[in-house]
């Protein structure tokens, strides 16, 4: 992590912003924590004014004193310490706040850069630990160390010797807290890492639960979910014995070093050094001197776990501070640019497309084509800003994507994937993009384009129709064809749809040959990955993709031999043609 002197200036002020106000809060807790120590001294005090005045005396009246000036003094620590609870939860929850969107947002980006869901719902987490912890009695713990000296000098003032024991026992406490650290940091490290590959493989289980079911390997999938989980178990297992160890020794010497300090007290009261309410004071004093290392040690888990989550949240803002946000660039209306791309896999680094580059004007669609594997749903990520470019520039109009604000590229670009993926929400929702308050005129436009406005009016609630998780509630077409209603919605600017009739009947694919020409007829561009002709029916322009090249690219029907020229859309109730046999394809140098 580098220092706060190597970070720019952007994000030195990210990081201010995320913790403005902060020290102020910290100094206050820091006060409150000093105010409730020096009233735990309360009962410290009153033990010895019991026992060596309210007794000696035989006074009912100071008795009466001493006891109501105890139960204020007690109310006002009982109230300090609900005071700094609540302001520790409120900081928690504060925190969470700033930091839950971003790492949130940081989650989302993650999976196309090469991470497993499960790594990127870390950082959710990582808010969740950060705020339990605040909310636990760990922090209170860290607040009452430094305060440690109080009792020390308090005992040191009732005997120079007892002080001296009371501080050498406190020594050997944190020593245990700092063996302890160094003894479970790489652990509790590698156990969060086996606890994400776990994470991950449980995810990937519950994806594929139909194909368990169906096909008869739930058992082996557990088994392998059972390894992970094993090893996960076993690191957290030997972090536990290590920290329990050391909080079992730290309470028993604790409870050694009081038993010492009585005896060694009541040996300086025989000796008439000592009276014998110091030495009840002192008992009382020693304990609460050594309450906060004992506390500490036992909490020392979570707050190596905070901890590690927060440098990991701080990273996450960083990240997001890299660069300022492009200013604002007028609507796309004229080209889209591809410079020479080369894309690389994120992640592992392999190159998977290579020195690929077109131009498109506005009015125009291309049909891209080629064998499986061959780069072209790379290609697709590239174009709409999913996988970086490693060389090479995506252009709309000139500028590169990185130079689009992007909730402004959002507007311009539609997107149907391969793997069609609805969210857990209405049918309106996924169709207008989550807008908090859409154009019901623009949703049904888009509905409209992509032929499933009627389907939808003839649900019983319509587009309030709730799709459950990842659209379950649909069939695959249905799915697909309200995906193309999503990425036709708001007319973009361009249109990029990979595979956009896999699971299309006739009549879908007539709606689909439909909507391609309503992009180019208002003056957008359309790009369709396809692997049978009829999805290419309204394209002008076809590029082959090949081994991660562009080995051709024209107009159609330069580039397609006669017997792959796609017929005009079959009706409903044809059968969906053939895939394109690649053998047939005439390749041409691009």
């Amino acid at each position: 992590m580098p220092k706060s002197k190597e970070l720019t200036p952007a994000k030195r002020r990210r990081l201010a912003e995320l913790t403005r106000g902060f020290r102020g809060i910290v100094l206050f807790l820091f006060v409150i924590s000093g105010m409730i120590n020096v009233l735990a001294l309360t009962g410290s005090v009153y033990m010895m004014q019991i026992y060596d005045r309210a007794l000696t005396s035989g006074s009912i009246p100071t008795l009466v004193v001493l006891s109501a000036l105890a139960i204020g003094l007690y109310l006002f620590q009982g109230g300090f310490d609900v005071v700094r609870s609540q302001v520790l939860v409120r900081v928690g929850a504060r925190i969470d706040r700033k930091i839950a969107p971003l790492a949130h947002r940081v989650a989302i980006d993650m999976p196309r850069f090469g991470f497993s869901t499960s790594e990127a719902l870390e950082r959710g987490r990582d808010v969740d630990t950060v705020r339990g912890f605040l909310g636990s009695q760990g922090p209170s713990a860290l607040f009452d160390l430094p305060w440690m000296p109080i009792y020390l000098a308090f005992i040191y003032f009732l005997h120079p010797m007892l002080g001296a024991l009371t501080f050498a026992g406190a020594l050997v406490l944190v020593t245990l807290t700092v063996v302890s650290e160094v003894m479970t940091r790489r652990l509790i490290v590698a156990t969060r890492r086996a606890a994400v590959e776990r994470n991950g493989i449980a995810d990937c289980n519950a994806r594929n639960a139909e194909v368990l079911k169906a096909m008869g390997f739930a058992g082996r999938a557990v088994g392998r979910f059972n390894e992970a989980n094993a090893e996960h178990l076993d690191l957290q297992t030997r972090a536990n014995d290590i920290t329990g160890s050391f909080a079992a020794v730290s309470r028993v010497l604790r409870m050694m070093l009081q038993s010492a300090l009585l005896g060694l007290g009541a040996y300086f009261a025989i000796k008439g050094e000592l009276s014998a309410g110091a030495i009840i004071a002192v008992s009382v004093a020693s304990a609460r001197a050594l309450a906060p290392v004992d506390l500490a040690i036992g909490n020392w888990k979570a707050f190596i776990a905070a901890r590690m989550a927060y440098h990991r949240l701080r990273d996450t803002v960083i990240a997001l501070a890299a660069a300022d946000e492009p200013m604002r660039l007028p609507d796309p209306a004229a080209r889209l640019s591809v410079e020479k791309i080369t894309i690389a896999v994120p992640g592992s680094g392999q190159v998977v497309l290579s020195e690929v580059g077109f131009e498109l004007e506005a009015g125009q669609a291309l049909g891209i084509i080629g064998p499986s594997a061959g780069g072209k749903t790379t290609l697709v990520r590239a174009l709409t800003g999913i996988w970086p470019a490693l060389r090479g520039s995506v252009r709309l109009d000139g500028a590169d994507l990185t130079q689009w604000r992007e909730d402004d590229l959002g507007r311009h670009i539609g997107y149907l994937p391969q793997e069609v993926a609805l969210m857990d929400a209405t049918i309106e929702d996924n169709i207008c993009r989550l807008e908090p308050e859409p154009d019901y005129r623009k949703v049904i436009e888009a509905a409209k384009a992509a032929g499933v406005h009627d389907m939808i009016v003839k649900m019983p609630e319509g587009y309030r129709t709730r799709l459950g998780p990842q659209g379950c509630a649909l069939s695959a077409g249905q799915r697909q064809r309200i995906a193309l209603a999503r990425a036709l919605y708001g007319d973009p600017f361009v249109v990029v749809m990979d595979e956009p009739n896999s699971n299309l009947d006739g009549e879908g694919e007539a709606a689909l040959t439909a909507a391609i020409e309503g992009v180019r007829a208002r003056g957008g561009i359309a790009i369709v990955i396809a692997h049978r002709p009829s999805a290419l029916v309204a394209v002008d322009l076809v590029a082959i993709i090949q081994a991660g090249r562009m080995v051709a690219f024209g107009k159609k029907q330069d580039i397609m031999t006669p017997a792959l020229q796609p017929a005009p859309a079959a009706p409903a109730d044809t059968p969906s043609e053939t895939r394109i046999p690649e053998t047939k394809i005439v390749r041409r140098p691009a």
